[in-house]
């Protein structure tokens, strides 16, 4: 038997793969290719491994946990249908690589298309495999994301980038319906775990939010594989190059909405609710996909709605949900992703080969293209149901559940009807792509078109040779699958079905010959209008779904936030932060004002004088600074730094030393930032402010009652926190298990670090966020004209300059910052030591790596005040973002190591070590993660330092340039 770890192997491997193929350089085609490649066959052979146990009606589980208190963990599952879609992602996948080697021209970046396939393979497999539903809608989203990537790969063309948004906004807001039905779904389950959720469809369709859940839910399934209404995102999404077409649109990502709906049938089926929507939305799918795609005249525009179309008979047999129904599906799942891939392969090389994929600009191929043609021609057959080909197996599957299926209203009886309605639209494009492409005369300008090389074909050769080996063999080819898949949904109700090709003359037998036949004549006797006429059905060809989603898009992102902000909104900062802490301060009132927390507010006991003298001296500072912000803002500055001294001595006077250590630090970071940003901002012009007017002075006393509240409010809840008796606070526990449990007596870090790690983690990658932001914001900032004058301490240096005989400027003696520049020069290496003595002691004494990193950061800054940006760079090479992405690839390893032991991510590790020499040293894991930590706290900060103090070489440069053109 082999190890359930395998599957843990089988997901990571694609993300893996897909990361040493993104570092490779823009020339290595086969390189990436190759690992790509074998990749894929990897994933299929161990894929192969596991089929005795599928074969078994067995399903291997491997649990990793994650979050196990929020039930949601790293559970993986492999069952028969989920194995059976994992070997179309891996096996189909192996194909698309072959493919693909031949198909991108040379100017294609070859590693990143590789990469990114390999990154939605690893998504796939993540969505199928998942035992968790949570993590599967996570997965499910990531599919959205890769699959924009890759449908906007060909970033210069508009049509590709528009396609890709379109598909991107349409799937990833289908995703977010299926969190909320996952969310319902777990919350009456009573867990997220995936078998206990199919164990609890009775108790969910008794419950009173089933409806909401399945609603919810269809849309997320609706939305990925193209119903009827979300079906125009996907012909929009055929300006991706073919390969991903072939893989993305016809046999993985558009397949994982019916993958869901067959999945949990056994939780939301059985319904009225049910079969009336899916089924409903099944046939109209079914038959406007089939129906559009005859007037298409764009080749992989026709393929496209014939997708729409036969995803829309896999959803109708969902809903028509009987055994036999889900059955069919799940084999015509097989079936379509092997024909259709082969024909998007096939289309592929017409474009390849030709330079168009106009179906009026395409005819007679067959005479310079016989193998393609051969291709392409037995899997249209195989579309359209002709017999002895695997397509026409599962049509009359499908025929034969229609008929079957006796409801009772009026859209029951119509089934077989709708049907074969739509099959013979099939029968008709069918014939439309084989005989308007590949026979009549040879079309003008293609007498140099040739077959490609046969690398190129074998792929669609093998796919083609599995139509046929399926439509002759199914039992001995498929139908152990089939089984397989078949019984993981239904478990012991699985029906008898036979997969033998003939069943005698029969209902579905007739529908199929009058589905055919009456394809054939509607070819016949509209191909030549439809060549001549516009892409779409007559009357109804204006009337297109990405019209009206622009239209929607435009008018909900553009239209109606421009008439709300007119309405309601205003430009100016100040009106929208009072309305925002006005929002914050209706919320806590309404919150607190009817709690015990308000009602029973300890008396003010004794108060030291020094203590009530500190916090007199830090309100003075804090209101000072805000009376002082609206003449002098430098004075401003220095009484906020004032208020927040008085708060580290706070926190010392409390017994919080860390707090009070981190505190400092970064007041001393803020202060300097903001005293450099300073420099830049226009100066005030305080001549046409309504000082005095009446208004000015209403606003005002408003925005004081508001800041008095609001403090007054913070102020209070801190007391009441601070005042409540021991025993009754989380802070207790943490106390008591900090050592114990964490390995460090500094309790402040051990919960940074270890007990809520992933806060922590959360913060590091929001603050790496900000700075990348305040970064890429400052490279386009520009200050204004008043703040590029020179300062009094500059113009008194360039008297110096000028005034220094026989020297070039700036080699004067006196400079008015040497002392002090030679001061923070000497500091340099001594604020780096205290950095690491911070880092190193911060499990057990005050510090830590965020307190360490400001403290490093402190000594960056200390270089950029003592002297001039280029002196720094030129002996200084930071690159803070290579300290940020150092730190969260540290912090993240760190967190995943755990999963190698069978602990939730992030769980820490604390021993004692016995180093020569020393003695027993304190360890734990929770360093490395605190070294990340400390690595993008100084990336983040020396990050802002250097887009500000950038702003003074743009500033240079400026008065050079406009020195030059007054000279």
């Amino acid at each position: 038997m082999l190890p359930s770890s395998l599957l843990l192997v089988l997901l990571v491997l694609p993300f893996l793969a897909g990361t040493i193929v993104a570092t490779m350089q823009r020339p290595a085609r086969n390189a990436s290719a190759m690992v790509a490649g074998a990749t894929m066959a990897l994933g299929t052979m161990i894929l192969c491994a596991f089929w005795p146990m599928m074969d078994a009606g067995e399903a291997v589980r491997d649990y990793n946990a994650w979050l196990p208190r929020q039930g949601i963990n790293m559970t993986l599952r492999l069952d028969g249908l989920s194995w059976l879609f994992a070997v179309m992602v891996m096996g189909i996948g192996f194909l698309i690589v072959i493919y693909a080697r031949y198909y991108l021209s040379s100017k294609d970046t070859a590693p990143r298309f590789f990469a990114l396939l390999l990154f939605f393979a690893g998504a796939m497999n993540g969505m199928l495999l998942s035992g968790n539903i949570i993590v599967m809608t996570i997965f499910w989203e990531i599919t959205s994301l890769v699959s924009f990537l890759l449908i906007g790969f060909w970033r210069s063309n508009g049509n590709a980038r528009d396609g890709a948004r379109m598909a991107l906004i349409v799937t990833g807001s289908g995703g977010l319906c299926l969190l909320a039905a996952m969310l319902i779904v777990g919350y009456v389950a009573g867990s997220y775990d995936l078998d206990r959720v199919l164990a609890s469809g009775p108790v969910l369709r008794e419950h009173p939010l089933y409806l909401p859940a399945l609603l919810l839910f269809l849309i997320g399934c609706f939305t990925k594989s193209a119903q009827f209404p979300f079906h125009f995102w996907l012909p929009n999404a055929m300006s991706a190059p073919t390969p991903v077409s072939a893989y993305l649109h016809s046999a993985t990502m558009v397949k994982m909405g019916v993958f869901l709906l067959i999945r949990f049938f056994p939780v939301f089926g059985g319904t009225a609710e049910w079969f009336n929507i899916v089924t409903g939305a099944g046939m109209a799918t079914l038959i406007v996909g089939a129906v559009v795609a005859l007037f298409r005249h764009d080749l992989k525009g026709l393929l496209a709605y014939s997708t729409i179309s036969h995803l829309g008979l896999i959803t109708a047999l969902a809903g028509i949900g009987s055994p036999e129904a889900i059955v069919a599906a799940i084999f015509h799942v097989i079936n379509h992703a092997i024909f259709k891939a082969s024909l998007f392969m096939a289309a592929g090389i017409v474009d390849h080969e030709t330079g168009t994929r106009d179906i009026r600009k395409l005819s007679g191929l067959r005479r310079v293209m016989p193998i393609t043609a051969t291709l392409a021609a037995i899997a249209s057959a195989s579309m359209a149901g002709v017999p002895l080909l695997n397509g026409f197996l599962s049509k009359e599957m499908f025929f034969a559940e229609a008929y079957a299926w006796h409801g009772g209203s009026p859209f029951d009886d119509a089934l077989p009807y709708l049907a074969v309605f739509g099959s013979i639209f099939s029968v008709a494009y069918s014939l439309r792509l084989v005989l308007a492409v590949f026979f009549g005369p040879l079309a003008p300008g293609l007498e140099n078109a040739h077959e490609p090389t046969p690398w190129m074909r074998r792929p669609a050769e093998v796919l083609v040779v599995l139509c046929l080996a399926v439509g002759i063999l199914p039992a001995l080819t498929v139908g152990p699958i089939l089984a397989a898949a078949a019984f993981a949904v239904l478990g012991s109700d699985v029906p008898y079905y036979s997969l033998a090709l003939w069943h005698g003359v029969n209902v579905p037998l007739i529908m199929s010959v009058i589905a055919v036949v009456a394809g054939i004549v509607l070819y016949a006797v509209t191909h030549k209008a439809i060549a001549r006429g516009p892409e779409g059905p007559p009357l109804l060809h204006r009337i297109r779904g990405a019209r009206i989603f622009d239209s929607l898009m435009v008018y909900a992102t553009w239209r109606a936030p421009r008439k709300l902000t007119r309405a309601f909104g205003t430009g100016r900062l100040q009106p929208q932060i009072r309305l925002l802490i006005l929002l914050a301060l209706g919320f806590a009132a309404v919150a607190l004002w009817p709690s015990a927390i308000i009602a029973g507010v300890p008396a003010v006991t004794g108060v030291n004088p020094i203590f009530a003298l500190i916090w007199i001296v830090g309100a003075g500072c804090a209101v000072g600074a805000a009376y002082m912000a609206k003449y002098h803002r430098f004075a401003a500055l220095i009484l906020l730094g004032g208020a927040g001294v008085m708060t580290c001595v706070t926190f010392v006077w409390f017994s919080a030393p860390d707090l009070g250590v981190t505190q400092l630090l970064v007041e001393v970071v803020t202060t300097v930032l903001l005293l450099l940003g300073l420099r830049w901002m226009p100066r005030r012009r305080t001549e046409i402010v309504e000082v005095n007017s009446l208004r000015a002075k209403l606003r005002r006393r408003g925005d004081l009652v508001v800041a008095v509240l609001c403090g007054a409010g913070v102020a209070l809840m801190a007391y009441t926190v601070m005042m409540m008796p021991q025993g009754n606070l989380a802070s207790d526990w943490f106390l008591q298990h900090a050592y114990s449990e964490g390995g460090g007596t500094n309790v402040v870090n051990v919960i940074l670090v270890d007990f809520r790690g992933f806060d922590t983690f959360g913060e590091i990658c929001v603050l790496a966020i900000v700075g990348l932001t305040i970064f890429a914001l400052l490279r386009r900032f520009r200050p204004a004209m008043e703040s590029n004058e020179l300062t009094p301490q500059q113009r008194l240096q360039n008297e110096y300059d000028d005034a220094a005989d026989g020297r070039e400027r700036g080699d004067t003696v006196r400079d008015y910052l040497m002392v002090p520049s030679v001061i923070m020069h000497w500091m340099f290496p001594v604020i780096i030591l205290l950095s690491a003595e911070l880092f190193f002691r911060g499990h057990d004494l005050p510090g830590g790596g965020f307190a360490a990193g400001v403290a490093l950061a402190i000594a960056f800054l200390l270089q950029y005040l003592a002297a001039d940006v280029t002196w720094v760079e030129d002996r200084l090479r930071i690159l803070p973002v290579r300290w940020i992405g150092a730190g969260l690839l540290v912090s993240t390893f760190v967190g995943m190591g755990s999963w190698l032991f069978g602990y939730p991510f992030l769980t820490a590790h604390s021993q004692y070590l016995d180093i020569p020499l020393i003695g027993q040293v304190p360890a734990a894991t929770a360093l490395l993660f605190d070294l990340g930590v400390f690595l993008v706290v100084v990336g983040a900060v020396v990050l802002m330092q250097i887009a500000i103090g950038h702003q003074s070489l743009r500033w240079s440069r400026a008065r050079e340039k406009a020195a030059e053109e007054e000279s």
